[in-house]
C-alpha cells in the first residue's frame, strides 16, 4: 500500500512540476531533466509513469479538462440561470488560470506552437459554453443575439483576457472581467416582460 501512495505522490508531482514548466517556458523549452529536478524525481521513475514528454503534456491537459469540466457543472449547480452560470464560468476559468498551474499550463499548451495535437482544452470551453447559451436561448434568457455568435464572442474574448495575461496580468483581474460582462449581459440578454 505504501508504493502505491508514493506512486500516487511522484506521478502528482510530475504533473505539477511539468505544468509549471509548461505554464512558465512552453511546451519546447521544458526538459525531462527540468522537469524531473523540480518534481524531486529520477528520470527513471519519470519514465515509469509517462513514456515522453508528450504523453506527460496530455496528462497536464486531461487534468485542465477534467478541472474545466467539475468548476462548470459546479457554476451550474450553484445559479439559478444559465446566463449566471455563464458568468459564474468565466471567472471560474480566469481565477483558475492565475492560482493553478495545471489549467494554465493547459490553456498555454493548446496555443503552443511547437505541439501539433493540442487545443483540446479550448475546445471544451467553447463547447461548454456553447452549451450555456443554447441552455440561456432555450430559457428564454437570450435576446435575438445568435447563440453561436455570442459563444465566439465569450470565447474570444476568455481567450484573449489569458493570452494578454503574458503582457500585463491585469486583464485576468476580477474588474476587467466585471466590465466585461457589464457591456456583453444587456446585449445577450432578452428584454424584460413588462
Amino acid at each position: 500500500m505504501a508504493r502505491q501512495v508514493r506512486a500516487v505522490r511522484t506521478r502528482q508531482a510530475l504533473i505539477l512540476a511539468a505544468a509549471e514548466l509548461f505554464a512558465d517556458d512552453g511546451y519546447a523549452l521544458a526538459s525531462l531533466p527540468a522537469i524531473c529536478k523540480r518534481a524531486g524525481v529520477s528520470t527513471g521513475a519519470l519514465h515509469f509513469h509517462f513514456p515522453s514528454k508528450d504523453a506527460l503534456a496530455r496528462q497536464v491537459e486531461d487534468s485542465a479538462t477534467a478541472f474545466m469540466k467539475s468548476m462548470v457543472a459546479q457554476c451550474r449547480s450553484d445559479a439559478d440561470r444559465p446566463l449566471q452560470s455563464l458568468v459564474l464560468a468565466t471567472s471560474g476559468l480566469l481565477s483558475a488560470i492565475i492560482d493553478d498551474p495545471v489549467v494554465r499550463a493547459g490553456v498555454k499548451l493548446c496555443g503552443d506552437p511547437s505541439r501539433k495535437n493540442g487545443a483540446e482544452v479550448l475546445r471544451l470551453w467553447h463547447t461548454l459554453v456553447c452549451e450555456l447559451v443554447v441552455q440561456a436561448q432555450l430559457g428564454g434568457e437570450l435576446g435575438d443575439v445568435p447563440p453561436e455568435v455570442a459563444a465566439s464572442v465569450i470565447v474570444s474574448a476568455t481567450v484573449g483576457f489569458v493570452m494578454l495575461r503574458a503582457w500585463d496580468s491585469d486583464w485576468l483581474s476580477p474588474e476587467r472581467l466585471a466590465d466585461f460582462w457589464d457591456l456583453l449581459l444587456p446585449r445577450l440578454m432578452a428584454p424584460p416582460e413588462h
